[in-house]
């Protein structure tokens, strides 16, 4: 699998549209957003593909030595065929120096997706990652974190989003019990 940082128009269209289709309104930030982040060097965007075809997208946000996988979607076409697991396995790679996790919607409680939910983390755990403990309410959404082979704080986690988005927007974040 390959990680191929998205700076062209064709390929920052492609993961844009994916981008669209697979996260909801109110879990997406502006994608011009997610660019600029990314001319400043505080965010990546991977296209994901393999043996040349286009399987998904990556997108991160940095501060230190830390890395949030803050979006990662499949091409709907190219899922449950195993491109999900190769392209972790190719992010994990290329972040050997950083220590790297994510967020996932809570699987605790009742919500219309549940299914989907607990199927999502199963899918990290069997990648891999494990459960940090944490939980956030991320902009109104309650989170789940898991990293990959590290641990962290929620100090931590919460400088992520003061160093790329700035205080205002890291004071939506808030620890849940």
């Amino acid at each position: 699998m390959q990680l191929i940082p998205a700076a062209d128009t064709e390929l920052l269209r492609q993961v844009e549209q994916l981008y669209l289709r697979s996260f909801p309104a109110c879990e997406r930030k502006p994608f011009p957003l997610i660019c600029q982040k990314q001319a400043e060097g505080l965010a990546d965007i991977f296209v994901l593909k393999k043996d040349g075809v286009f399987c998904g997208l990556a997108i991160t946000m940095k501060a230190r030595d830390l890395v949030l996988l803050d979006y990662f979607a499949i091409a709907e076409m190219r899922r449950g065929m195993g491109y999900g697991g190769l392209a972790l396995q190719a992010l994990f790679s290329h972040f050997t120096d950083k220590r790297f996790f994510l967020e996932i919607e809570s699987t605790f409680g009742e919500s219309e997706n549940r299914q989907q939910r607990l199927m999502r983390k199963q899918f990290y755990l069997k990648n891999h990652l494990t459960e940090l403990g944490l939980l956030a309410n991320v902009f109104g959404t309650d989170m789940e974190l898991l990293a990959y082979q590290t641990s962290l704080t929620f100090e931590e986690y919460l400088s992520v989003y003061e160093t790329v988005y700035g205080p205002e927007k890291a004071a939506q974040v808030r620890k849940l019990p």
